[in-house]
């Protein structure tokens, strides 16, 4: 097996990605370094000098340091046995990769902008109301997008892909909310896919810890 050592916490909803992923794959056998963002932990000097952001997740794979969860997703599902997580079609690998561009440039903002509202006010610097409603359209495109370029497949680019493995951390966190059920029922079709998502082995067993 390789040696793999990955930096984060699991309430990062990158370092799940990276977490479904190895499942994916059946890797149990790696070594996790929590890192609590929301104590700032990724911003001191000694994570500093592995990311110059301050972001998680970081991965060390037998030597080789990758950054960015898009990277290392890609980067492991490449090297990993197992089966792929990248759709065998173009057309389907541009599914997967809109999707991934969307939950980065606006499905993290604004599904966690609604999480953060209720869940942890004090790290989005209080509760804004007029912020929770942009938030609210904003997750509302993101949500209709996403079903739409699923279409009739049973995941967002077809079979199971890193495009699913990036959007449910996100989600999971809306999902906690009492904004919810009001956004899951705005879309149609999207229930069904929630539901086989959280069905997933890889999904149940990186469920964060509140404890």
């Amino acid at each position: 097996m390789p040696d793999i050592t990955l930096w984060g916490f699991d309430g990062s909803t990158y370092v799940r990605t990276v977490k479904m992923l190895l499942a994916e794959k059946g890797v149990t056998d790696f070594r996790q370094v929590p890192l609590n963002v929301l104590a700032g932990e990724p911003k001191t000097p000694e994570h500093l000098e592995r990311h110059p952001f301050g972001k998680v997740p970081v991965v060390d794979y037998d030597g080789l340091r990758l950054l960015e969860t898009s990277a290392i997703i890609r980067y492991l599902n490449d090297v990993l046995p197992g089966p792929s997580l990248v759709p065998q079609t173009a057309e389907d690998r541009a599914r997967m990769d809109m999707v991934i561009g969307i939950t980065d440039s606006y499905g993290y903002g604004s599904l966690l902008g609604i999480a953060g509202y209720h869940l942890f006010p004090e790290f989005i610097g209080g509760r804004d109301e007029a912020r929770r409603a942009a938030a609210i359209e904003m997750a509302g495109k993101v949500l209709t997008f996403v079903i739409k370029t699923k279409g009739a497949s049973p995941f967002l680019a077809g079979e199971l892909s890193l495009a699913d493995l990036y959007l449910a951390p996100c989600v999971f966190y809306l999902s906690l909310t009492p904004d919810a059920e009001e956004l899951f029922s705005g879309v149609d079709g999207f229930d069904a896919w929630w539901e086989r998502v959280q069905a997933l082995p890889s999904y149940q067993s990186t469920v964060p810890s509140f404890g």
